[in-house]
């Protein structure tokens, strides 16, 4: 049997109909927060557990975005397994799906469907561009949207191709949005004891990014510089041994770079004594500081600025499993996986300090519960034989 929590969203239960990642992380934030998470895999499985991985018997991409969650697989094209999720979502409070606008109508579990049999539930579909206009239909996908809104340009060097932002950063922003509305709707339901639809789409989340970008005087012309890059010395710059990232745009952390790499006489000169200056004059600037940061390594900069220069040398992400930060934060767990076996990886992205919610487990096999959970919500063992004898349960 599922074993209460002690989250915030304790009492919750989410059914997870949603791939890859947006909708399925979304989840994974409400399941850290306490809420009991039923992720529901077609036969063929969320397309994430294929996705090519160094690991032998699972997709590692799989493991890390559905962390916390039962397992349970069922044929929705199937009479059973429509009545199964049904028999689900009669007494669930939360259902995220991201299908296309036209499918859930076709499988019978529209919201309106939905809402005929449970008016409290919250009902979150997770699309590429809306569920309006004309691209409604069209499947998106992270590095789509980057390159549609603009994203991928604004990494390109001056004159550059247009350059991909690896990590699914719009999917993990999407996943957010998700967690995010779906317990702002639970909030509502609160006061007025009814349900909504939630929507969020990869369009939203790329755009919402760029919110600090995306604003377009009535006096201005279209294509203009958005005002985004510092210049000057903001960026990676190499050293000795690696590259450093360094942030120093205020006068304080500007003097405390120049005095800390030994260029002191540079906070005195008034063509570098603002960022817009030393933008301009970067062809002068970047070279002395190049040359200057050769003397130690990234991780020995790192050290000497301390806190008085904001910066950070280019790290691997492996190097977080033991970071002493991520440690001292308890942002990485053990995990046990029956196929996998032991593995590490990131536990909660929100800290309660009252209701902390419940130790993390690892994501599920497929349709390792299906029996139980389906059990729990009054099928027999006769019946559950006869569902999988039909394909509509696996």
């Amino acid at each position: 049997m599922h074993q209460p929590s002690s989250g915030p969203l304790a009492g919750i239960t989410v059914l997870d109909l949603s791939a890859y990642i947006a909708g399925p992380y979304g989840c994974s934030l409400l399941a850290d927060q306490g809420a009991r998470v039923i992720k529901i895999e077609p036969p063929a499985g969320d397309n994430l557990r294929k996705y090519p991985s160094t690991l032998a018997s699972e997709s590692r991409a799989f493991l890390g975005v559905n962390r916390s969650k039962q397992g349970v697989a069922l044929d929705l094209k199937t009479p059973g397994g429509r009545d199964a999720l049904l028999a689900l979502v009669r007494e669930a409070d939360v259902l995220v799906h991201n299908f296309r606008p036209a499918v859930p109508a076709r499988l019978g579990i529209a919201y309106e469907d939905l809402k005929a049999i449970n008016p409290r539930l919250i009902y979150c579909n997770v699309t590429g561009y809306g569920s309006r206009g004309p691209l409604k239909d069209k499947a998106g996908y992270d590095q789509v949207l980057q390159t549609m809104t603009g994203m991928c340009a604004a990494q390109a060097s001056a004159g550059g191709a247009p350059e991909i932002l690896y990590g699914s950063v719009v999917d993990y922003y999407a996943a957010a949005m998700v967690a995010g509305g779906v317990s702002s709707a639970l909030y509502e339901r609160e006061r007025t004891g009814l349900g909504q639809e939630v929507g969020v789409s990869l369009l939203r989340s790329a755009l919402a990014m760029q919110s600090a970008r995306l604003v377009w005087a009535a006096s201005e012309p279209r294509a203009l510089d958005r005002d985004m890059r510092s210049g000057g010395i903001t960026g990676l710059h190499p050293t000795g041994e690696g590259y450093l990232y360094i942030s120093a745009n205020t006068p304080h952390f500007w003097k405390a770079l120049c005095e800390l790499t030994g260029l002191g006489e540079l906070a005195l000169d008034e063509r570098f004594d603002s960022v817009r200056k030393r933008a301009e004059n970067k062809d002068l600037l970047i070279p002395q500081l190049h040359q200057a940061l050769q003397a130690r390594s990234a991780l020995g900069w790192e050290a000497h600025f301390g806190e008085a220069v904001p910066c950070a040398a280019a790290r691997r992400v492996e190097d977080m499993f033991d970071f002493p930060q991520c440690q001292a934060e308890a942002l990485v767990t053990d995990y046990q996986h029956p196929v996998v076996g032991s593995y590490r990886g990131f536990t909660r992205a929100v800290e309660f300090s009252r209701t902390p919610g419940p130790a993390p487990f690892a994501a599920p096999v497929f349709g390792a519960d299906s029996d139980q959970v389906l059990a729990e919500y009054g099928f027999s063992a006769e019946q559950l034989a006869a569902l999988r004898a039909q394909g509509a349960v696996l």
